[in-house]
């Protein structure tokens, strides 16, 4: 049986050490506890785990640069987005241009090539090295605008323009694309892409891929063709005194490619110092005839059918784009010869 007096004894012997002592435990409870806060807050467990299972938004909304300057980086562009403003590194990024007329559109492109869903297109990306986001600006329409806030909060693959969305601005809308592209996106080629279209993104990776001699590339189905000086046809140009009786050779405008050297030249300059043609393709096509880039014709891009080597399907000469894109784009991709062909090694490869 244990002796009352000597415990007695050992319990006030300890005593002022366990106080001495009681400072200093309480101070490293507070410690741990506070670790274990920031462990569980960095691994999403407080706050539930889907508001950040899929990281930062991939949605974003850009301020484009009005004065008139340059706006290559995000301070000048204003980035309105919760995200890391980091540039994201990417193979190539894909912006596939749509309008507030175009949710059938988009729609469609959800159920074919583009996945509708974060994971879907993380995984797209991982496989190719492309990032894909619908690029669309503003309306003073609030029922409109009330409309794509829901759809960018569905699906959150957008990025958005602060740019009036009107058909006859669509070169100052690409320009402002390209300029926030660059600013977001650390790429080697930015694309712009039609909503009504069907695209085998794995074979424009491997397109995308190949190795160049020229740093400042410019990658389309080239053409030529009559300039339109009647104010009642569809692609009247006002300022067809100006180009003669023929275009110079420029890429159709439902898909083309900018390497990164040619964007950061576009990048540097003032928003001012552009002549705006009224149909964007043109646009596009004078600003690279001005500069010292090598046009690369690549027919694959502007293919009526789907083939074994086809890039980008859509019905030329009849329709810059898919004649009827949100029913054409659903049967082009029940087709085997569309969706489901093998992807063939580029020439570099084979």
């Amino acid at each position: 049986m244990p002796n009352p007096k000597r415990f007695f004894q050992a319990r006030s012997q300890s005593n002022f050490a366990s106080k001495s002592f009681l400072p200093t435990l309480c101070v490293l409870i507070a410690i741990a506890g506070l670790l274990l806060f920031a462990v569980a807050v960095s691994r999403g467990r407080i706050g539930g785990e889907n508001k950040c299972k899929y990281g930062k938004p991939l949605s974003v909304s850009v301020v484009w640069d009005k004065s008139g300057g340059s706006s290559g980086t995000n301070e000048k562009l204003g980035l309105l987005s919760d995200g890391d403003q980091k540039r994201h590194k990417v193979m190539g990024f894909v912006g596939i241009q749509t309008g507030f007329g175009s949710v059938g559109r988009r729609r469609s492109l959800r159920k074919t090539w583009m996945p509708s869903d974060h994971q879907g297109l993380q995984r797209l990306e991982e496989a190719t090295g492309l990032a894909f986001r619908f690029i669309i600006g503003k309306t003073s329409d609030a029922s409109k605008m009330k409309e794509l806030r829901k759809e960018v909060e569905e699906y959150d693959d957008f990025l958005m323009l602060d740019i009036v969305e009107e058909y006859s601005k669509l070169p100052y809308k690409t320009l402002a694309f390209f300029k926030a592209a660059y600013a977001l996106y650390d790429s080697e080629f930015y694309v712009k892409a039609d909503d009504d279209i069907y695209l085998r993104p794995d074979r424009l990776s491997l397109l995308l891929a190949k190795e160049r001699s020229h740093s400042q590339t410019y990658l389309g189905c080239m053409k030529k063709g009559p300039v339109f000086t009647d104010p009642k046809l569809k692609w009247y140009e006002p300022l067809g005194s100006m180009l003669g009786k023929e275009y110079f050779l420029h890429a159709y405008g439902p898909i083309y490619a900018l390497s990164a050297d040619v964007v950061a030249s576009l990048v540097a300059l003032r928003n001012d110092s552009f002549r705006m043609f009224s149909n964007e393709d043109v646009t596009i096509g004078a600003w690279m005839l001005a500069m010292n880039v090598n046009h690369e014709d690549n027919r694959q891009l502007c293919q009526p059918e789907c083939t074994p080597t086809s890039i980008a399907v859509w019905d030329i000469p009849k329709c810059s784009g898919l004649c009827n894109p949100e029913k054409k784009m659903l049967e082009l991709h029940q087709m085997e010869s569309c969706a489901s062909s093998p992807t063939l090694p580029s020439d570099d490869e084979e």
